[in-house]
């Protein structure tokens, strides 16, 4: 049996876990949510990353769907727009109910696997989602937000963020109440997008496990938005999950100035550097034709994954793609069907059954739970915080 054969025989039984997909945003971005424009029950390669034939042939068995918004939005604007996010998702889970299955624990994302549908998780990406708010906090956490990203590419007031000037010097004091009161409610404090000193006060602070939603490792390419060894090393006392990205600029070190001049690129034709609309990759595939982009391949994924291996531990490692929130992908991990193409080349380098099957599913089926555990125990010891930006930060 080849290992391409084998690599489906294992996702069978023991299907990915993505930690982060951005179709929500795309399908805001192309169609306002108009599924009957954008239908994913039939393949929209060329228009998106993900659809439901696709999300089969890839051998996917759950999903954090990210209710992300653009840091630009603002105050209650932001929190306007991650709620919109977050009915768009529940529209595609009432459309498509014989493959999209809601899922609020580790229990409904076992009992999806066994029912063969995909279990649809949700994540919000960045703490401007909450408006400074913890009241707001808990109510995302009310509608199905099982993991928030502390921030996305801008600080928040009480974060910094891996892509913006220093300012706070990690967490606040409300930021670190940010961090327990997500603790209490069982939300899981996800550290992707975070500079290295909020992922270090966040993992001081947190006694939950921890992720990364979609972040890989810095010491094969040293881009900020990747996970330092220092902070891999402490995810066994946490018991938290990094989730391998397949963003090309966060992977390979030779697309990181390459991309830097097509964002440029992107800005100087008024357009924001993550749209991925058609008149966008329009301009993107003009800028490519002048400029050949060195591509990264599944084999470059699979270096950032025996590295966080090495270092966190087979326990502590997953997969987020960040399928349509990038312009560009891997060769072989082009959109969602490609992830038996990653567990085949994983195969290929002497990766076991049962250290894959880690890998993609019990990895992060067990952080959940164990996220889901503290909040019990927190839960029955105090109340829900009422504190304020004010009153902690002054």
């Amino acid at each position: 049996m080849d290992f391409l054969s084998q690599a489906h025989e294992l996702l069978a039984s023991h299907p990915v876990v993505d930690g982060h997909n951005d179709l929500p945003w795309a399908l805001r971005e192309r169609v306002r949510y108009d599924l009957d424009r954008l239908d994913i029950a039939h393949d929209q390669r060329g228009q998106l990353h993900t659809d439901i034939p696709r999300l089969r042939s890839g051998r996917v068995g759950a999903q954090f769907w990210s209710v992300y918004v653009r840091a630009g939005m603002a105050g209650d604007d932001a929190v306007s727009a991650t709620l919109e996010q977050i009915d768009g998702v529940r529209q595609l889970l009432e459309r498509y109910p014989a493959d999209l299955a809601v899922a609020l624990t580790a229990d409904d994302m076992e009992k999806a696997r066994g029912e063969g549908r995909i279990a649809s998780l949700m994540g919000a990406e960045g703490g401007h989602s909450i408006n400074n708010s913890l009241a707001t906090l808990r109510a995302l956490y009310a509608l199905g937000v099982r993991y928030m990203t502390l921030t996305h590419n801008d600080n928040v007031a009480w974060a910094d963020s891996a892509t913006d000037e220093e300012v706070v010097g990690g967490l606040s004091a409300f930021g670190r109440e940010v961090v327990r009161e997500m603790n209490r409610i069982g939300m899981l404090v996800d550290l992707s997008h975070v500079a290295a000193s909020t992922m270090h006060d966040a993992l001081a602070t947190s006694v939950a496990p921890v992720v990364f939603s979609h972040s890989s490792a810095r010491a094969i390419c040293d881009h900020p938005r990747n996970v330092p060894d220092d902070v891999l090393a402490l995810l066994p006392a946490n018991g938290g999950v990094a989730m391998a990205t397949f963003v090309p600029k966060f992977v390979l070190p030779a697309a990181v100035v390459w991309t830097r001049a097509a964002d440029e690129n992107m800005q100087a034709h008024g357009l924001h550097h993550l749209d991925t609309t058609p008149t966008a990759m329009k301009i993107h595939q003009e800028f490519e034709a002048a400029n050949p982009r060195p591509v990264a391949t599944v084999a470059t994924v699979a270096d950032h994954l025996d590295h966080m291996r090495e270092v966190a531990g087979i326990d502590h490692i997953g997969i987020g793609g960040d399928f349509d929130g990038t312009a560009f992908t891997p060769e072989g991990l082009d959109d969602v069907a490609g992830y038996p193409n990653l567990i085949a080349e994983l195969l290929g380098r002497g990766w076991s059954g049962s250290d894959l099957a880690k890998l993609t599913w019990e990895n992060a089926v067990r952080t959940l739970r164990a996220a889901e555990d503290v909040s019990r125990g927190l839960s029955a010891e105090r109340g829900p915080s009422n504190a304020t930006i004010e009153q902690l930060d002054g």
